[in-house]
C-alpha cells in the first residue's frame, strides 16, 4: 500500500482509535464527528463519500460493529459504491488489480477473487493484533486528524428508525413427557393445536 487512510465516524472521543491506527502505522486519519446516532446506512453512505474523495484501491471494514451489531455497513457501501466486496475475510492477497479473499464458510474455507477497487470486511482471523510502540504513540499525537461533518458531506445523519418498544421474551413452560405415540398425537392435536 502507498498510503493507508483511516476513518471513523462518531463523537469527538472516536479520535482515540484514530490516534491509535496512526501509532501502529496509518498515514492520514479522517474523522467524521456527529454526536448522533449512525445508523448502517448513514455510515455506508458516509463512508461512499470518504471513498469518492479519496479514490482507495482496498476498502477494509470491520465485520459488526460494536454498538447494533447489524453487520451491514459494508455490504451497502459496497452496493453503493458499485465495488465488489470480499465478507468475513480471514485472508487477504493482493495480486496485480485483483484481491483474493479467503473466507470461512460452513465447510470449510472458500476463495474469491474480486478486481480492485474493492470492499473487504474482516473476520477475527486476518490479522494478529499488536501493541503501539511508545515513540510512535508520541508520533501519532502530533498529526493531524482531518475532521469533517456530517453536514459538510452532504448526509443526513437523523434516525429513520424508531423503538416502539423492547419487552422480554415470554417465559417458556416445562416440557412434557408422554407414554406413547397416540398420547403425543392426542396433546399436539386437542391441547396445542398445531395438527388438525
Amino acid at each position: 500500500a502507498s498510503e493507508v487512510v483511516a476513518v471513523t465516524i462518531g463523537p469527538k472521543a472516536a479520535q482515540e482509535q484514530l490516534r491509535t491506527a496512526l501509532a501502529l502505522g496509518a498515514d492520514r486519519a479522517i474523522h467524521v464527528e456527529t454526536d448522533d446516532k449512525v445508523e448502517s446506512l448513514t455510515a455506508a453512505k458516509l463512508l461512499k463519500r470518504v471513498v469518492d474523495d479519496e479514490q482507495p484501491g482496498l476498502t477494509i471494514l470491520g465485520k459488526q460493529s460494536i454498538d447494533t451489531d447489524n453487520n451491514q455497513t459494508g455490504q451497502m457501501l459496497a452496493a453503493l459504491a458499485g465495488m465488489g466486496q470480499g465478507t468475513f475475510a480471514s485472508e487477504v492477497q493482493v495480486e496485480g488489480d485483483e484481491v483474493q479473499v479467503t473466507r470461512e464458510i460452513d465447510g470449510g474455507l472458500q476463495t474469491v477473487a474480486l478486481k480492485l477497487p474493492a470492499v473487504i470486511t474482516t473476520d477475527l482471523r486476518l490479522n494478529e493484533p499488536r501493541y503501539a510502540k511508545l515513540p510512535d504513540i508520541m508520533k501519532a499525537k502530533k498529526k493531524p486528524i482531518d475532521v469533517k461533518s456530517p453536514d459538510d458531506m452532504g448526509v443526513a445523519v437523523a434516525s429513520s428508525l424508531s423503538v416502539l418498544k423492547v419487552e422480554s421474551p415470554a417465559e417458556r413452560q416445562g416440557g412434557t413427557k408422554v407414554a406413547s405415540v397416540d398420547e403425543l398425537v392426542d396433546k399436539l392435536k386437542n391441547e396445542a393445536k398445531v395438527i388438525a
